[in-house]
């Protein structure tokens, strides 16, 4: 019982927060997340962005909204991570 319980305390969840580009999929939001990075040969910075298949299962959000999200299992293909509402 012990084991458990120090497993379930050591799982961590990636968290991002995002703006959504997409919204005309069911209970499926698309987000993009930007990261500024650094060139390691000329120190210059420049932004990065990817896109997640976000699960939105009360269907709220709409494009332009900023959005927290964390990782969860797989519910399907491409989508891996969930919204968090607050």
């Amino acid at each position: 019982m012990a084991n458990q319980a120090q497993q379930k305390q050591s799982i961590i969840k990636k968290k991002f927060i995002g703006e959504v580009v997409s919204a005309g999929m069911n209970k499926t939001i698309v987000v993009r997340v930007d990261n500024l990075k650094l060139n390691p040969r000329y120190n210059k910075r420049y932004q990065a962005s990817r896109k997640y298949k976000v699960h939105d299962d009360k269907g709220q959000f709409k494009v332009g909204d900023r959005v927290e999200f964390v990782e969860c299992r797989p519910l399907s293909k491409d989508k891996k991570w969930r919204v968090i509402y607050n």
